[in-house]
């Protein structure tokens, strides 16, 4: 059963918050970011992107930046930005978008679940991409970004989270891509007790984002567990960040596909290879370009929308090979285009939902040929995957919205 326990918090200070709060640090490049804190010295980017207190000509990953990194978070601590919580307690995570509301658990979550998959995965990392939050963790001694989990919806938890919310929030603002942030405060003792119960009887919590930084905090924890061999198995370093939402609530939106070329295929050729594989209807300039079912995805080729369909007895009954992702990856990506890896091919890159379709009319008329809309993977989906202790293919799920770092910090020094 799920270990799921409260914490004792750094967080900004009421006043703080809005100008701390921070998309998570690889949303960005170094240009992008070191923009954000310009504009923001407050950012909590400053901090978890450390480069951008150096000149570029020094590397985003020496050993310096994370020491940055470190004396910026304890030095903003001591100066007052942030307040460090005066008993372990759980937080409500209210996020608001466009009108829809979805509401996170804040909490620790515990690295044995994760080595012992009562935590399941769905995508595997990759170590390169692991060895900078290693550092950057371990250095600092605290977990900065939380990892995004997952449950099946629990009405004990709902109700729970529901009293709480008639409180008043510690901290409410909106962002500046317009989302509404709203934090509550777990601290009384019988609510706090309540949570841990209701999680202790949940069988299975899934990585929903951030499965390097997930990956990352796992291998501090044991890396500092081999180091204390008196280890208890409480102390925080065996424990990471984490917001936890109801399946129910979650949005995952379309992650799309552009191709740099046509492998040598003429546009008309490649048209009657997708026709091959696949229903294809040519779509009116007032029709809605996006795929409405699973089975569909829309093309954008030489100036055009296509609407592609596969039969629903098509479609393999297998958790991986039945996602969208999949089957434009094996009937056509592969085969015809040659993406014989997406994940390190150079040829294929991917377009988040957030950005719109206008967003892959844009690339074919700079630098790709042929444009493909999915239809977004489904929670059910990314839970049939994980619970078959399986892997999705890269970019397979965009969720929205992002939460910010440096609203909730876990330190996990002995």
């Amino acid at each position: 059963m799920a270990n799921i326990k409260p914490f004792i918090s750094i967080r900004p200070n009421r006043g703080k918050a809005a100008k701390i709060a921070a998309l998570p640090y690889d949303v960005y490049n170094r240009e992008e970011a070191k923009e954000v804190v310009e504009a923001n010295p407050d950012s909590f980017l400053r901090i978890d992107r450390a480069e951008t207190n150096f000149p570029d000509s020094v590397d985003t990953y020496a050993p310096e930046v994370y020491e940055k990194a470190k004396e910026l978070l304890w030095k903003r601590v001591e100066e007052g930005d942030f307040i460090r919580e005066n008993k372990r307690c759980f937080y409500i995570y209210e996020l608001t978008m466009n009108g829809r509301v979805q509401t996170g658990i804040v909490a620790c979550a515990s690295i044995d679940d994760y080595l012992n998959n009562v935590i399941k995965k769905h995508e595997n990392t990759r170590e390169e991409k692991e060895i900078d939050r290693i550092h950057h963790v371990d250095i600092c001694s605290a977990q900065t970004g939380p990892i995004f989990l997952a449950y099946r919806a629990n009405a004990v938890i709902q109700d729970i989270v529901a009293k709480v919310k008639e409180q008043e929030a510690e901290y409410d603002f909106v962002s500046d891509d317009g989302i509404r942030h709203r934090v509550f405060v777990v601290f009384r003792d019988e609510q706090i007790a309540a949570l841990e119960t209701a999680f202790a009887g949940i069988g299975e919590i899934y990585i929903a984002d951030g499965h390097h930084r997930c990956a990352s905090a796992v291998k501090v924890g044991l890396k500092r567990r081999a180091a204390h061999p008196d280890d208890t198995g409480e102390e925080e370093f065996n424990y990471f960040l984490s917001v936890l939402f109801p399946d129910e609530e979650l949005y995952i939106m379309d992650y799309n596909r552009v191709l740099k070329d046509l492998n040598g295929y003429t546009p008309e050729a490649f048209y009657a290879e997708v026709a091959k594989r696949f229903d294809v209807e040519a779509l009116e300039e007032k029709q809605d370009k996006h795929p409405l079912e699973k089975g569909s995805f829309t093309m954008y080729l030489e100036g055009r929308w296509y609407l592609c369909k596969i039969g629903k007895e098509d479609i393999p009954d297998d958790p991986v090979k039945s996602l969208d992702v999949s089957l434009l990856q094996d009937l056509l990506l592969e085969p015809v285009l040659g993406i014989d890896n997406p994940k390190t091919n150079a040829r294929i890159d991917f377009v988040g939902g957030i950005r719109g379709l206008e967003e892959l009319v844009k690339r074919c008329k700079e630098d790709c040929k042929v444009a493909f809309a999915m239809y977004p993977t489904s929670i059910g989906e990314l839970f049939a995957v994980a619970d078959a202790g399986l892997l999705m293919p890269p970019k397979s799920t965009w969720f929205e919205p992002k939460l910010r770092s440096g609203l909730f910090i876990h330190e996990i020094e002995e």
